[in-house]
């Protein structure tokens, strides 16, 4: 049984409304688990395939540039040795050449937001997992109730959570902090 169609259906899922009905919760979580890790593998591939088509389009955008550069080059060149149908044909290369660069330029504006789009629908995946993955925890060793004057449940002050993939999201998640701590001593 599949539980997602789309990976709009992995960000926009209530775990606990689809394990509501199962008749074994860790079995379906773990089948669930299984199936955002593969909608989460396709959408690193996305990501990637983005990416690697904005450099392309980057890359080929300053060679047309150079290009365009290079027939105006040609036309002044051409126009100074007395051939102006040279010249001319020069500057109808150069304004061909500007066109496709701002062909170049929407299509590159229009991978970017693909790439962030993308990217963004990543992270909600691999929030959507790792909530699934505590939830897994959960069924697997329910929670008991903290002892008295132990900490609570989400650890002592201090510590710090494994670290995730994505390191840049890791360095902001402790610059956040920092800044709650520091926002805490001064009230």
């Amino acid at each position: 049984m599949s539980f997602f169609s789309r990976l709009s259906d992995i960000v926009s899922c209530k775990l606990d409304d689809l394990l509501a009905n199962q008749a074994d919760p860790p079995a379906a979580m773990a089948r669930i688990i299984s199936e955002i890790e593969e909608g989460l593998s396709g959408a690193r591939r996305s990501v990637t395939a983005a990416g690697n088509s904005e450099e392309r389009l980057k890359a080929d955008l300053e060679e047309r540039k150079k290009q365009a550069s290079w027939w105006g080059d040609k036309a002044r060149e051409e126009l100074g040795a007395g051939h102006e149908d040279a010249a001319r044909q020069a500057l109808l290369r150069k304004r061909e050449t500007e066109d496709l660069v701002a062909g170049i330029e929407q299509q590159l504006a229009a991978a970017g937001s693909t790439r962030m789009h993308l990217s963004t629908t990543m992270r909600a995946i691999e929030a959507r997992l790792a909530e699934a993955q505590r939830i897994q925890q959960e069924l697997r060793f329910p929670a008991s109730p903290p002892l008295p004057g132990k900490s609570s449940p989400s650890g002592p002050s201090g510590s710090k959570p494994p670290p995730t993939i994505d390191r840049a999201r890791d360095a902001q998640i402790e610059a956040e902090l920092d800044a709650l701590r520091k926002e805490l001593k001064k009230g």
